[in-house]
């Protein structure tokens, strides 16, 4: 029975997508290793280390489905060795001639950590494609609502209007980027692994770094410039990178989770009928996306920590520092891929409530645009004194609820230089989104290259 809540029956869905549990899970997980092993072998027999039908037999028996997986956990039981009891087993189903060259001169690490990059493979690929579907649905509401004026909010408090089109601008700018950190990380992170005991790839004599080559071939990853037994830096920056991509699932997110209070409601995450939000207020539609994803980003941006962590190694094996690796990956990309998928579907049905914006901007009474009101009015006394000038002219406005028209208007000071209908252009929302249409036109036409 599981007692992770991610691997439970009830509440798994919530925290991982099948397709990143079908990458992780024990059955999945050991029939890489054995293709890991089957690579090895038929790599070492075509360089002679082992007999070629040994080769053969292994990779045609290299089959989970063929293995008892409750064999192989009590056979680490029984050894607190990480992969003797999958030779063992694996030693079952085939001939005893075979079976004594299974993962022949190779040892724990070689295998796990080939398994981590070819993991870690697939979910970057799945990461790839869900970023780039995400920031095609930020520029589509880019697009759509370049001019859809809404409140630009700073400390929490509506500053100048903006249009959500630059909001959504803003944030596919920001998810590009963090393809381009994928793209650039694949490089340095699908490199294989075949190291042997302490690095030196001794047990394969003077063929080793030409067996080295073939088996990464095999298993169409990069072979290492020199064993990265101890060199845990790209495992790290893996984990960093999910940090940074689920903190800004998670700034989507929780900006998503305040645009759509009720007493802002700018927009609403997508709802599908029968949702409950509280068992005991029948009203309540909460926000469901939005708070899952900065859940789940919080348990990501943690275990970058642990990852880094695991840099720090002694010698040249160290189990206390890569073992946690097995622990946090998977745990990491479950929760990225399931933050992934959330904010892909919040996004793509996304709701927005454009008169609701206007209207909040309309809210403010015109207060929204004190900065266009100082700045035309520094062009003939100075800056500074037309800060004050508009300041004074604003806060007791406020107090006497006034529109900031009437405001303006009831300042001395003002009259000499706006008129009337000076001050009716300035107080125009359109007339100071700056240079918002052109910045979304730039990140529209910005496309980066769709390979990764």
């Amino acid at each position: 029975m599981p007692s992770n809540i991610l691997d439970s029956q009830i509440y798994g869905s919530a925290w991982g997508t099948d397709e990143i549990r079908a990458i992780f899970d024990d059955a999945p997980r050991t029939q890489t290793w054995l293709e890991i092993i089957a690579a090895l072998a038929l790599a070492q027999a075509e360089l002679d280390i082992i007999p070629k039908a040994a080769a053969a037999e292994i990779a045609s028996k290299a089959n989970v489905e063929l293995l008892d997986l409750n064999n192989i956990r009590r056979g680490y039981q029984q050894t607190s060795h990480s992969t003797l009891g999958l030779i063992r087993e694996l030693q079952r189903v085939l001939s005893p001639e075979a079976g004594e060259w299974v993962y022949f001169g190779a040892t724990v690490q070689d295998i796990t950590d080939t398994w981590t990059v070819l993991a870690l493979q697939r979910v970057g690929e799945i990461m790839y494609r869900d970023l780039r579907a995400l920031e095609a649905a930020l520029l589509d509401h880019a697009v759509r609502h370049r001019d859809t004026i809404m409140p630009g909010r700073t400390h929490g408090q509506i500053g100048l209007p903006i249009t959500f089109g630059f909001k959504c601008a803003v944030w596919a700018s920001e998810v590009r980027r963090h393809i381009q950190r994928l793209k650039e990380l694949a490089p340095r992170l699908y490199v294989g692994q075949l190291a042997g005991a302490v690095g030196s790839v001794s047990s394969y004599g003077d063929k080793g770094l030409e067996l080295q080559a073939g088996f990464c071939a095999r298993l169409q990853l990069k072979p290492p410039d020199i064993s990265w037994d101890t060199a845990r830096d790209t495992i790290a920056e893996f984990g960093n990178l999910a940090a940074l991509v689920s903190a800004t699932l998670a700034k989507l997110g929780t900006e998503i989770y305040n645009l759509q209070r009720p007493e802002i409601l700018e927009v609403t995450e997508p709802f599908e009928a029968g949702r409950v939000g509280s068992i005991t207020m029948p009203h309540k539609r909460n926000p469901e996306y939005s708070e899952q994803i900065v859940t789940l980003a919080r348990v990501i941006r943690y275990n970058a920590a642990l990852l880094t962590e695991g840099m720090l190694h002694e010698h040249e094996r160290d189990a206390r520092s890569w073992k946690a690796e097995w622990h946090v990956i998977p745990e990491t990309c479950l929760c990225l891929g399931k933050a992934l998928a959330l904010t892909r579907a919040m996004i793509e049905g996304l709701v927005v409530n454009a008169e609701r914006m206007r209207q909040n901007l309309d809210a403010t009474q015109g207060y929204v645009l004190s900065e266009a009101v100082m700045l035309a009015l520094a062009q003939k006394m100075g800056k500074q004194t037309a800060h004050q000038i508009v300041y004074d002219a604003a806060m007791r406005g406020v107090e006497q609820g006034l529109t900031f028209k009437q405001a303006l208007r009831a300042e001395e000071r003002i009259a000499p230089h706006l008129t009337e209908s000076e001050i009716d252009a300035l107080l125009d929302y359109r007339a100071h989104l700056g240079m918002i249409p052109e910045m979304v036109a730039r990140v529209v036409e910005g496309k980066p290259e769709n390979n990764v």
